[in-house]
């Protein structure tokens, strides 16, 4: 290798004539380099014809010039492909062309198989084999290096210091040619990032819908800065949350952290841009997302949303600049793009909180049971809810915008009399077990009759409540006693039928009280009584957040349903929702128990998702709305079977086939359970654990995972060994532990051939 210095001036013999030949032939491709850049109007052909002259001039089999990127502190080198080109980039520190370029010194290297700097994996990946390199800097008149020239294996001998020279002078000719073509090029892609900016804020900022305006703003701040992913949030300032949504129409859904968290918390508190190019490499980013999704986030930008009086509203976040890592003006583009949509974010907000209340407020009074009847000043009726319409059985196009004399005449002509009055004094009135014509029927009513007042007190209508106190709401009144409301609503309208028995899909949760004949020997009758209250309290309450069905209490266990009475598309995913739910709570007033020196309750849960009849089953004398079946025994089983795999949820094959979100979960057997012949897959649902319960969680499920699969396969030394790997991770684990007892008993005594890993399971 010869590392060269700047060529000192030669001064030409006039007594040589080869050196003068040599002279005359070096002005003329000298010249020839002018002229021909002259001719090219664009970088792609200045860089194609300058390494095309290179290449010939010194009759190397290839060449390459690479000029520097200084927003990513590359070296980036165009070729063709087909029929456009692709950017070659490397960091301008590493390789040959890197160590030229930062050091400003030309290299002849004869074997760059024997230099530390050369990279062999291009040569590797193609085939092709470098012998030698001539690789040169070029520099500006004013000595700015821009870049490097490089050419590859001399066709006859090696690389010389008069091809070194010749190469430095034709690309010291061309620098003029290559900058002037790079900054046209920069002049015209800023030209055209300026025109599509335009265009693009114009049609984003036109949205006035929250939802499919966030999607826009994402969708083209990853293209405007040619990214992988971006992702908007707003900031919630009632719960202090960051939020964003992701997906569109049923898809949708929201996303959530605080707004002091992680990359975005600290753009959003401080604000101010953070741009990383490394992602790993600080410390500030948090790589739990990335291991759940198995996603790789390499670099990522994010930029504050600041409004027109200079507040922060949120933050853009891009991630994973394609072909590098975010530079100074991709920053720039942003924060210029939000600063553009952020009067459009706002307006976007304010329509989503008008139509929220509007909806909010329609909600209310279409989920009301009493009838609302609103009129104007002028005594024309403007709105009439689903329950007011019921009352007076009419449609909607039959009573809104009539006048109340035309609607109210004849036999209910007496309620004109009541609003007049109320307009005239301004109060309202109420009148109790009154009767309304129906057609040939009689309604009995409560009514009010309430006026509508503005701001400045000025009447604009008037209001009618109807609460129907008919034959048919006294009957549910009365079973709402001892029954759920949403049974009996299902009772009142479908009579015997729903009460002779349906076939329907459910799941059903089993949950039970671990160790409770200790628990009542502690703490006697009225303790044990005191503490189920409370326990029972908390627990029921999970599940009715969920709208499952709390079907009965066994003692201390719950069973409960999800799916009956009425279904839901992912009423799996509300019965797991509620365990992990169950145990949290659970895990929070135990905290609160010790602390005040009382003992901890522990439980297991069962979940299956199966057919199951449910109807009114019982005697005459008393009877109870249940669900049975075999579907309601595996539930149970599975509860039991928490012991021996010290778990506190399993599921079923069935109900982990039915989830439509993702959880931590674990396989741990398939087995086949008290008074059955098919083995079933069960699974350990383990969300609510936390770094306490249960540390190194991730990694462990991975050793887990590998070592169920060698023990199937019969490989106990591996199988065990992995099973080691889960308990050097967490020495609780009772799964592990129980799967190296068993792994222990099949060394000593092999199972049968056509063994399949299936476990009997004797208890119930």
């Amino acid at each position: 290798m010869d590392e060269i210095a700047p060529p000192a001036k030669t001064v030409k013999k006039s007594g040589d004539p080869a050196e003068s030949r040599r002279h005359l032939r070096r002005l003329e491709l000298l010249l020839e380099v002018t002229r021909r850049m002259a001719g090219y109007e664009t970088l792609d052909e200045v860089l194609r014809a300058l390494v095309e002259m290179t290449t010939s001039e010194l009759n190397a089999e290839r060449g390459s010039l690479f000029l520097n990127d200084p927003d990513s502190s590359e070296l980036y080198s165009r070729v063709a492909q087909g029929q456009g080109q692709r950017e070659i980039r490397i960091l301008n520190t590493s390789g040959i062309a890197g160590s030229v370029y930062t050091s400003g010194q030309a290299l002849i290297i004869h074997d760059p198989y024997a230099d530390q700097r050369f990279n062999r994996t291009v040569d590797e990946q193609t085939g092709f084999m470098t012998r030698n390199i001539l690789c040169v800097p070029i520099k500006t008149v004013k000595g700015e290096i821009i870049g490097v020239a490089q050419t590859l294996n001399k066709r006859s001998g090696q690389f010389t210091k008069s091809d070194l020279v010749m190469l430095e002078a034709m690309t010291s000719q061309g620098t003029l040619a290559l900058q002037s073509a790079r900054f046209i090029e920069r002049m015209k892609a800023i030209r055209l990032q300026e025109m599509e900016f335009i265009d693009v804020v114009s049609e984003v900022t036109a949205d006035i819908k929250l939802g499919s305006l966030l999607q826009k703003v994402m969708g083209e701040a990853t293209r405007l800065l040619n990214a992988e992913r971006s992702t908007l949030f707003l900031n919630d300032e009632k719960t202090n949350e960051l939020w964003s949504e992701v997906g569109q129409g049923l898809a949708s859904m929201q996303i959530r952290l605080p707004n002091h968290m992680g990359i975005a918390g600290a753009v959003f508190k401080a604000g101010k841009s953070i741009n990383i190019p490394y992602a790993y490499a600080d410390l500030r980013f948090n790589p739990a997302f990335d291991k759940k999704t198995g996603y790789f986030t390499r670099s990522i930008l994010c930029v504050p949303i600041i409004n027109k009086i200079g507040a922060v509203i949120g933050v853009t976040q891009v991630l994973n600049k394609r072909g590098g890592s975010f530079s100074n003006e991709d920053e720039s583009r942003l924060r210029a793009f939000t600063a553009q949509i952020s009067i459009a974010l706002e307006n976007a907000k304010l329509f989503a909180d008008v139509q929220n209340m509007k909806n909010y407020n329609d909600a209310m009074l279409e989920s009301m049971s009493n009838g609302v009847i609103t009129l104007d000043e002028s005594e024309k009726i403007i709105t009439c809810n689903a329950a007011g319409l019921k009352i007076f059985n009419v449609g909607s196009a039959q009573i809104l915008q009539r006048s109340a004399a035309e609607f109210l005449a004849g036999a209910n002509a007496w309620l004109l009399e009541k609003l007049q009055r109320v307009a005239e004094t301004q109060t309202a009135e109420i009148m109790m077990d009154a009767e309304l014509a129906v057609g040939d029927e009689r309604v009995s009513v409560n009514l009010t009759f309430q006026p509508l007042l503005s701001s400045e007190h000025k009447r604009i209508g008037s209001m009618i409540l109807l609460e129907n106190i008919s034959s048919e709401k006294r009957l549910k009144s009365t079973m709402s006693r001892y029954m759920d409301p949403g049974i009996a609503d299902q009772m009142l309208a479908s009579g015997a039928e729903m009460l002779g028995g349906q076939n329907v899909v459910a799941t059903v949760l089993f949950s039970d009280v671990r160790s409770f004949t200790t628990i009542t020997e502690q703490l006697g009758a009225q303790g044990t009584v005191a503490l189920l209250n409370e326990y029972f309290t908390l627990m029921v309450d999970c599940i009715q957040r969920e709208e499952g069905m709390l079907d009965k209490f066994i003692g201390d266990a719950i069973m409960a349903a999800f799916g009956i009475p009425v279904g839901h598309t992912d009423d799996a995913d509300r019965a797991v929702r509620t365990t992990i739910a169950m145990m949290r709570e659970l895990s929070a007033w135990n905290k609160a128990r010790v602390a005040e020196g009382k003992m901890t309750v522990d439980i297991g849960i069962g979940l299956n998702t199966d057919n199951v009849v449910s109807g009114n089953i019982g005697s005459k004398k008393r009877m109870d709305y249940t669900i049975i079946g075999d579907g309601v025994n595996l539930a149970a089983r599975l509860e039991s079977a928490c012991k021996q795999y010290g778990a506190h949820i399993l599921i079923s094959e069935f109900t982990f086939k039915a989830l439509r979100g993702t959880y931590y979960t674990r396989e741990l057997d398939l087995v086949v359970v008290k008074g059955k012949t098919q083995p079933v897959a069960i699974y350990e649902l383990m969300d609510y654990h936390t770094e306490e319960t249960y540390p190194n969680m991730i990694d462990a499920l991975g050793h887990f995972r590998n070592g169920l699969a060698k023990y199937r396969q019969k490989k106990w030394t591996d199988a065990k060994a992995a099973f080691n790997a889960v308990l050097s991770l967490n020495d609780r684990d009772q799964a592990a532990k129980l799967y190296i007892e068993r792994i222990d008993h099949f060394i000593a005594n092999p199972p049968a051939s056509e063994w399949a890993g299936v476990w009997v399971m004797e208890s119930k």
